[in-house]
């Protein structure tokens, strides 16, 4: 019996000791926790801020990855030919919208394709449509197209590519446009980059129906068929 209690001595004066030793411990342990969980918490927002602007400049644009058919467009503020802020999403969310990149009124292939789309404006527009262009030019240089080719469709700047950057549509451009394109971009276009020539067609909430992106730029998708897309979905918009 003695020997009962001297374990049950031993065994409650262990945990006596275990307890203190937890309860002088648990104040440290928590502390060094509390210290790991900031140290984690700062990693993460460290490598959120570090990764968030970054945007990897594809060399070619066979390897550009744009925003797919289904997805909704960023928020973005661009200039218009005035060098007035113009808030992509607000327009977007007035009525269903084609939206076209292009890479400036410098392009053969672009004003072509522009023009192509003035003569669709007022088909489009009757179906309830409103047409928006982005291109690299300055707003100097979208009024400059606009007065010359009388388009009655609105023209934004993007001269820096950040719009274009977001849409997954920025790739390098070809040594042989490094000289040109800092000049025509009023010096915002700084890393020399190019939009791949795209269309989007846009719902109000920006979600977008269909898209036409090719890598050859001299390829450009024809008002006809543009318009026969355009007609085919709209009820779904």
């Amino acid at each position: 019996m003695k020997m009962m209690r001297t374990i049950n001595l031993q065994a409650l004066l262990c945990v006596m000791i275990l307890t203190g030793l937890i309860t002088i411990l648990t104040p440290a342990i928590t502390m060094a926790q509390d210290n790991m969980d900031k140290e984690n918490k700062m990693e993460m927002s460290s490598g959120m801020n570090m990764e968030e602007p970054m945007y990897r400049i594809p060399e070619k644009p066979e390897d550009i990855s744009p925003l797919l058919i289904g997805e909704s467009i960023p928020r973005v503020t661009l200039k218009d030919g005035k060098g007035l802020a113009f808030d992509l999403n607000k327009a977007v969310a007035s009525k269903p919208t084609i939206l076209v990149f292009y890479r400036g009124g410098w392009c053969p292939y672009c004003t072509k394709q522009l023009s192509g789309l003035q003569e669709l404006t007022p088909e489009l527009e009757k179906m309830g449509y409103q047409l928006l262009a982005i291109s690299t030019d300055s707003p100097e240089g979208l009024m400059e197209s606009a007065n010359e080719k009388q388009f009655d469709y609105t023209l934004l700047s993007d001269a820096d590519l950040q719009v274009s950057k977001k849409f997954g549509l920025a790739y390098k451009a070809p040594k042989g446009y490094w000289e040109m394109l800092p000049k025509t971009s009023g010096g915002m276009n700084k890393e020399l980059l190019l939009p791949v020539p795209s269309v989007f067609i846009l719902d109000k909430a920006g979600k977008i129906h269909y898209e036409y992106i090719n890598p050859d730029f001299k390829q450009r998708l024809s008002p006809e068929l543009l318009k026969a897309v355009a007609t085919t979905i709209y009820n779904e918009l």
